[in-house]
């Protein structure tokens, strides 16, 4: 008998579900991605700016998994064909912007941790004698804390607010004293929980992560992230029913029930299986009907929102010899990070083209500082971005701003945890498996990865039944 699956959400969790069902499945098989919005790829979106491409979420990937293999992403666009199109960012250094100056982010850091604090030049020093020994490790088995917690003890304020800070603000939008470590760096944490000290445990987990030698740390595709949701598209061979919103998920006796469309103007379909690859509130409502205690976890995870300004300035601009810089919260700015594009990208520099960068604003909590037209946040972010490097700027001959609302998850201590008791509460669901950066972590390898996972579990239960 035929087999049904769908997928709640087309972003490159639930197309890389979509594609690894395809991979799984019998030619037979019927795989349907339903999307609300009128786009596949959620934050994986190409733009243009003066003739040029810049993109409008996500702008690249690692290239390896901490065990020294290729990571999901990496084998998800060999997968679609893609492999021989990844391009690499020029070797340029980043720099953090502190009290009107610009400081070469140091090495030897793990997300902003270092592993010599002695060695962070004028950019923060540590509080003196407080990584000691204290005759146990820094977490119990199973423990997990806030970044900002464990660092302000170890450390000090000083590297959590110059250091720490704008760099998990530049991945994830949010402040270190309320992102989980176990979550945000599960190698650090894993080594706090037999390490005596932070310095310790910072080298511990570069040690465990494998670098190969001579392979890039980042990647993109060119063509732009699009090309890579398009190929998914493809691959997947489903059929894309876009602009239809899921409103309801219940249990029938062979599988599953979905309720679409208006509430005027209800449809069903029923399935054998779903993959629900939609951020925590959608996926939350849906859960409801299916298992109210599953539903509750989802719904307490929070999200960010951020804005992306691209501005497109004359040729020759100059800027600093940078890839872009990253801003700590307490300089006030109401931008976060900047990329210069077209330092940073050769494929897309064009001779003799503009000078192109790309401006991030909005960290959590700070959503009302969001709250003005395009005009004036680009006109804010054009400012601000010349008062950081200490040059004004000329003004754009093109721009434009993409908003996320509610766009980056956040993840509190004890995520892992919570994302644990969901999927157990949801175990005896068979044929239900939720996918996505809302359980799984940021990041386009992540993603790739938590969608397949959650492929191959709806498909273990297919086979099983």
């Amino acid at each position: 008998m035929r087999k049904r699956v769908a997928v709640v959400g087309g972003g490159i969790a639930g197309l890389a579900a979509a594609v690894r069902l395809r991979d799984r499945a019998s030619a037979d098989t019927e795989i349907i991605v339903y999307e609300q919005g009128g786009l596949l790829g959620g934050k994986l979106r190409t733009g243009e700016l003066a003739g040029g491409m810049v993109e409008r979420g996500a702008e690249s990937f690692l290239m390896s998994a901490p065990d020294g293999t290729e990571s999901a992403a990496v084998r998800f666009a060999r997968r679609l064909g893609l492999g021989d199109r990844l391009v690499h960012p020029r070797p340029a250094a980043a720099a953090i912007a502190v009290g009107g100056r610009l400081e070469r982010v140091p090495g030897g850091t793990l997300v902003g941790v270092p592993r010599d604090p002695s060695a962070l030049g004028a950019l923060a020093a540590a509080a003196p004698g407080a990584d000691r020994d204290r005759g146990r490790p820094l977490l119990a088995p199973g423990e997990d804390v806030a970044v900002g917690a464990l660092v302000r003890d170890r450390y000090g304020d000083a590297i959590a607010d110059r250091l720490v800070e704008p760099m998990l603000g530049g991945v994830y939008a949010g402040r270190a004293d309320r992102l989980s470590l176990a979550t945000t760096m599960p190698g650090l944490a894993q080594a706090a929980r037999t390490a005596h000290t932070l310095s310790d445990a910072v080298r511990a987990a570069q040690e465990a992560t494998v670098r190969v030698p001579g392979r890039p740390i980042f990647a993109a595709v060119e063509g732009g992230l699009g090309t890579l949701v398009a190929a998914a598209a493809a691959a997947a061979g489903a059929r894309i029913s876009l602009g239809l919103p899921v409103r309801g998920l219940t249990r029938t006796g062979h599988g599953w029930r979905l309720l679409l469309g208006p509430v005027p103007e209800p449809q069903y379909d029923d399935v054998d299986a779903v993959v629900l690859a939609v951020p925590a509130r959608p996926a939350a409502r849906l859960l409801r009907g299916v298992d109210t205690d599953a539903a509750a976890t989802v719904s307490a995870l929070d999200y960010a929102s951020v804005a992306l300004v691209a501005l497109a300035l004359p040729p020759g601009t100059p800027l600093p010899e940078l890839s872009g810089l990253l801003v700590p919260p307490a300089e006030g700015t109401l931008i976060k990070a900047a990329t210069f594009v077209t330092r940073k990208w050769a494929h897309l520099d064009r001779d003799g083209g503009p000078v192109t960068v790309r401006v991030s604003a909005g960290r959590a909590g700070e959503e009302e500082r969001l709250q003005c037209d395009d005009r004036v946040l680009t006109g804010r972010a054009h400012a601000e971005l010349g008062e950081l490097i200490g040059s004004p700027l000329p003004p754009p001959f093109a721009s434009w701003v993409q908003r996320w609302g509610g766009g980056l998850p956040q993840y509190a201590p004890g995520h892992p945890d919570r994302v644990a008791a969901a999927r157990s509460a949801l175990r005896g669901r068979r044929g239900l498996a939720l996918a996505g950066a809302a359980y799984d972590g940021v990041g386009i390898p992540a993603c790739v990865a938590s969608g397949e996972a959650a492929a191959e579990d709806v498909w273990k239960d297919l086979e099983e039944s």
